[in-house]
């Protein structure tokens, strides 16, 4: 008896650390609340996308503008180009990054649903083929509608960058603390190599990133595997969020192609154009 009791504690610890499983959406639970399936061929639909124009953030060398982002053939393309823009911020002599650079040699485009979608909880899915290249960050990510960042929550259900030379995907929560404009991270980041190991042709398909987000958590998956589970008991901002949890209220969806910059690494001429293409972006809530 006592040795099966022994075994029992073993067995049930170890049950308890099972990685969820992402479950099948069931039409009887979940239904389809909104959708864009990018269908047809032509620019932006900008009744559902905002585009960003200019610098924007993290010191990237691109300049955002529409006319990188277009439908085609049933696609969304975000497309880096190396290009010659004029920056009519630029100052001589100035040290802030968006006025010290004369022109922009680098374009691409970074579209949003800050003003017209935002949704709370539920499951988002993106169907995307991303451009593995050194110099590219592409990303698929959520941020809060109220408060300043990051006391407004962001979820990057996708990440493509360089870490210590090395190329990773990664799935990540930000938060706020007491400092304007510091963010508290729960970031994982997985090898590239983990994802050529199982398909040496990983970065010629297709593949599906996935989040579940519930009042207790939310879990980033990439084709089915889970990368990412943060824990929501955790996620409280500090005194410039007023302690709040940013993952208890809206968030909106953000879809950019980003070069170079804080994360982004040097790129090389021959990696362009680049392509991002996202083949659909769906968000399901519980009936």
């Amino acid at each position: 008896m006592r040795q099966l009791i022994l075994l029992l504690l073993l067995i049930t610890p170890l049950a308890s650390f099972a990685q969820p499983v992402l479950t099948p959406l069931s039409p009887d639970e979940w239904r389809l609340a909104w959708h864009d399936e990018f269908d047809g061929t032509g620019p932006l639909n900008t009744q559902i996308w905002e585009a960003e124009r200019g610098f924007v953030r993290n010191e990237e060398y691109q300049w955002y503008q529409e006319q990188n982002a277009y439908r085609q053939d049933g696609m969304l393309v975000l497309e880096g180009r190396l290009d010659s823009i004029p920056n009519p911020r630029y100052r001589e002599g100035s040290n802030r990054w968006q006025e010290n650079r004369p022109f922009a040699r680098y374009s691409s485009a970074s579209v949003n649903t800050r003003r017209t979608y935002s949704f709370l909880y539920g499951r988002m899915e993106v169907r995307a083929r991303i451009p593995a290249v050194i110099g590219s960050w592409p990303a698929i990510w959520t941020l809060g509608t109220k408060r300043e960042w990051p006391s407004n929550g962001e979820i990057d259900i996708m990440e493509y960058y360089h870490v210590d030379g090395k190329p990773h995907i990664l799935a990540n929560a930000a938060w706020g603390n007491d400092r304007r404009y510091s963010a508290v991270w729960n970031s994982k980041k997985v090898p590239y190599t983990h994802f050529l190991e199982k398909d040496p042709y990983w970065s010629e398909r297709f593949h599906i990133w996935t989040m579940d987000w519930t009042a207790d958590y939310i879990r980033i998956y990439l084709d089915g595997e889970l990368l990412n589970d943060v824990d929501l008991s955790t996620t409280i901002n500090g005194s410039i969020g007023e302690h709040a949890n940013p993952f208890h209220a809206p968030q909106y969806i953000l879809l950019d192609l980003a070069i170079g910059g804080l994360n982004g690494g040097e790129p090389v001429a021959d990696a362009f154009p680049m392509r991002y293409e996202i083949d659909y972006v769906r968000v399901y809530q519980k009936k």
